[in-house]
């Protein structure tokens, strides 16, 4: 089966929408969404409705989470609590019910989607530094977890008696006597220096790993991003990618 896995699409419309027009090209079997439709971006109830609309899975994001009132937005920066809240002001009750059915993780065969980390994962915490990974290693027993977050496309391979081994994203095949954490990248807030819309194509069969990077119109989201007056660090951020 081939699995187009999208992550941390953040209410950037044009970045779904180009990037679902390349899964279409790409003749996959389903696509799977882990979490952070909203938050940040200008188009959340047009994002979440495309995510409903195509998504065979969708799992719950933090952001998701801070919509809903499961937890606060006491730790974020000044620019994502403004977002946050003017986010939830927008979602009408179609948009929480739609949000409320999302899943924490999902499991199929001998592999694991969630959105941040297999560790504990409604607390969200960062897989981005091999300690971490090693630490989130021990709490699944597949072989792949697929996760996002951190909108940094990374590849955790695991080493006995030592802690795993951290590389970019890139197309490969996994090793069959290896584990891996695989974070998919970010479609509408890359921060790997990168502004291109990331994802994941994954083919079950042929235990094939491809990065997808598409440009969409940037200048469009920023400009519909200012005319809400979402703070301009994260309108700054999408044309270099960090």
């Amino acid at each position: 089966m081939k699995l187009a896995l999208i992550s941390d699409i953040h209410g950037n419309l044009e970045a779904l929408t180009a990037v679902l027009e390349d899964i279409e090209n790409q003749k996959v079997d389903k696509i799977y969404c882990l979490g952070d439709v909203i938050g940040y971006g200008s188009d959340p109830c047009a994002c979440l409705k495309l995510v409903e609309q195509n998504c065979d899975i969708k799992l719950m994001g933090n952001h998701e989470y801070v919509a809903l009132g499961l937890i606060s937005t006491e730790n974020y920066n000044e620019a994502a609590k403004i977002s946050s809240d003017w986010t939830k002001n927008q979602l009408t009750e179609n948009d929480f019910s739609i949000i409320s059915n999302f899943e924490m993780k999902h499991s199929w065969q001998d592999f694991l989607w969630v959105h941040a980390s297999p560790f504990e994962p409604e607390q969200w915490h960062y897989i981005i530094a091999p300690d971490m990974a090693f630490q989130a290693f021990s709490y699944f027993d597949e072989k792949i977890c697929f996760f996002g977050h951190s909108h940094l496309p990374q590849i955790y391979m695991e080493q006995e008696d030592n802690f795993p081994r951290m590389q970019g994203g890139h197309d490969f095949l996994p090793a069959q006597e290896n584990r891996y954490l695989i974070n998919v990248g970010s479609v509408g807030q890359p921060r790997d220096n990168d502004p291109r819309a990331c994802y994941l194509i994954f083919d079950t069969e042929e235990d094939e790993v491809i990065y997808r990077r598409i440009a969409y119109d940037i200048n469009l989201t920023q400009k519909k991003m200012s005319e809400q007056h979402i703070p301009e660090m994260l309108i700054d951020r999408l044309e270099v990618g960090r």
